[in-house]
């Protein structure tokens, strides 16, 4: 059974069950007597039972009045609950946020980001899950995450994508390597020659490389593929090649063995972005945590007059 009931209903079911007299509760909630009665009475015939035993003299609750009383308590607490709770997500004192990012920005920005966000919000519960950036997406479209920090995909149309920052490439050469001793930047079609180590496909930065050689028509072929920045830069710094990296991803690669430089013609920016689900506002506590990654991402990255990327 369906019962239209509003919560001026209960406040006035409350009032003349807590003072057991309808005047002293038509004068605690501000209406007439008769007002007061009408209200009781519509609640009594749509329940079909009686709520309080009247007389000139008393008023008192009846079994099934008492029950209501119970029960209209409880969801007058519930109801407080639910404002607090939902008061409490959007004041960031409670929440969580599970995001994915690109790995190179997992080990950068994303911690330095964390940091600030835990020091200013200890209630809020952060989760990160490092992934290349065809799964940082498939994990947005299917939920697992609320928003990912990667770079651009056209693949993923039905997504939202909100340019943050972006990054130019660099080479990663051995410290004993003939390039190293040079100071200026590299062309990619100089150093096309060189044993490589990149991540494989469909990373983005495996997918950049690739179009930065085709550019001079060369196919990239590199020698080494492995998944992971650390291991990289450990293989770069033992002289087994060279990898061509984006700038925040070169920057995990700060230890002795190794020097940068930057390649040009085509000189490449890789964007990078929130992806988000198309029509979903993102958290209070999500829209707080881009901030603080725009932020980070600036100190990282600073935007040069180029050549556009291509798009991944």
């Amino acid at each position: 059974m369906l019962i239209n009931w509003n919560a001026r209903e209960f406040e006035v079911f409350l009032a003349v069950a807590g003072t057991l007299s309808f005047r002293r509760a038509a004068e605690q909630v501000h209406l007439s007597q008769p007002a007061v009665s009408g209200q009781i009475a519509r609640l009594e015939d749509s329940l079909g039972v009686r709520l309080f035993d009247r007389t000139t003299r008393q008023v008192q609750l009846t079994a099934s009045g008492q029950v209501l009383m119970e029960q209209v308590l409880l969801l007058r607490n519930q109801s407080e609950e639910a404002v607090r709770t939902v008061r409490n997500v959007a004041e960031l004192r409670t929440g969580k946020v599970v995001l994915a990012a690109l790995p190179s920005l997992a080990a950068t920005v994303v911690p330095a980001a964390l940091a600030r966000f835990a020091q200013r919000h200890p209630g809020v519960k952060l989760q990160v899950v490092d992934t290349l950036s065809g799964p940082a997406f498939d994990m947005v479209r299917s939920g697992q995450v609320e928003f990912a920090l990667t770079a651009a995909n056209p693949a993923y149309a039905d997504l939202d994508y909100i340019p943050l920052a972006s990054d130019g490439f660099v080479l990663l050469i051995p410290v004993g390597h003939a390039l190293a001793r040079k100071k200026s930047p590299l062309r990619w079609a100089d150093v096309a020659s060189l044993t490589h180590i990149s991540m494989p496909l469909p990373s983005s930065v495996r997918q950049y490389a690739d179009a930065a050689f085709l550019e001079h028509r060369i196919r990239f072929d590199p020698y080494y593929e492995v998944e992971h920045l650390a291991t990289i830069n450990a293989m770069v710094a033992q002289g087994l090649g060279v990898a061509a990296l984006p700038e925040i991803a070169a920057v995990v690669a700060h230890q002795n063995g190794l020097v940068q430089r930057r390649l040009v013609e085509p000189d490449l920016r890789r964007p990078i972005g929130l992806v988000s689900r198309r029509g979903r506002s993102l958290s209070p506590a999500s829209v707080a945590m881009v901030e603080i990654l725009r932020e980070e991402m600036q100190k990282q990255s600073t935007p040069r007059r180029t050549k556009p990327a291509v798009s991944t």
